[in-house]
């Protein structure tokens, strides 16, 4: 190898490290087991690109750039879109699944997604649970995390079912299996905003209640 392939490569290198690092943050900030299937796959392919690219010395730089700026417009379309959309956001980021309800396990929901008995036991493990029995429910994340709420820390059933806050609404539409696990109507749910001088759904960005039934609402595209 000359001098003049070995200062290309090394420019090469430093171009796809500046570029990728810029593309990700362009990508957002999310923790890596928080990483949606999209974001994995750009991921990979980023870097399947960016090798391929830097060890064909006489392909040109923008061979690898171009599809790398297309990848990122692709993630950033589709989370826009995740954004605006709770039906492709279901379907393109996946739901949660209760595993673990009122203390028994639903081996259904863990086969279909193939969820296997080591997989709970370990991350009952890191959550510091001691047992399966102390479990009162647990609910897989579309990140593959566990969300385990023991049965000393149950206090009020119907508001822990989707974790420690149940969500009502999520911009602006009305969560409606929400409703039916808290028992209650979207009519009840319209008095209770009225209440908090929310008079428009349109309105409210996201709208919680929390284990002590204390209420979270945020308004949408409120100046700060």
């Amino acid at each position: 190898m000359s001098m003049e392939e070995i200062y290309t490569l090394i420019f090469r290198t430093l171009l796809y490290y500046l570029s990728i690092i810029l593309i990700f943050r362009l990508m957002g900030k999310r923790e890596v087991g928080e990483l949606s299937l999209l974001d994995i796959v750009v991921f990979i392919m980023i870097a399947e690109i960016a090798v391929l690219t830097i060890e064909d010395l006489e392909l040109f730089f923008g061979y690898g750039l171009i599809p790398m700026v297309l990848l990122l417009i692709i993630q950033r379309l589709t989370a826009w879109i995740s954004l605006k959309s709770p039906l492709f956001r279901k379907w393109f980021e996946g739901k949660p699944t209760i595993i673990i309800s009122k203390g028994k396990i639903d081996e259904y929901a863990m086969k279909k997604n193939r969820f296997n008995f080591d997989d709970l036991l370990q991350q009952l493990r890191e959550n510091g649970t001691e047992s399966i029995k102390d479990v009162s429910y647990a609910i897989l994340e579309p990140s593959g995390k566990l969300s385990i709420i023991e049965k000393q820390d149950f206090a009020n059933v119907r508001n822990k079912i989707n974790g420690l806050v149940l969500p009502l609404v999520v911009d602006g539409r009305i969560q409606e299996k929400a409703l039916e696990q808290l028992g209650e109507s979207e009519n009840w749910l319209h008095k209770q905003l009225e209440k908090r001088e929310f008079n428009d759904i349109k309105q409210v960005s996201f709208c919680s209640i929390d284990v002590n039934d204390e209420w979270y609402i945020d308004k949408k595209n409120e100046k700060k």
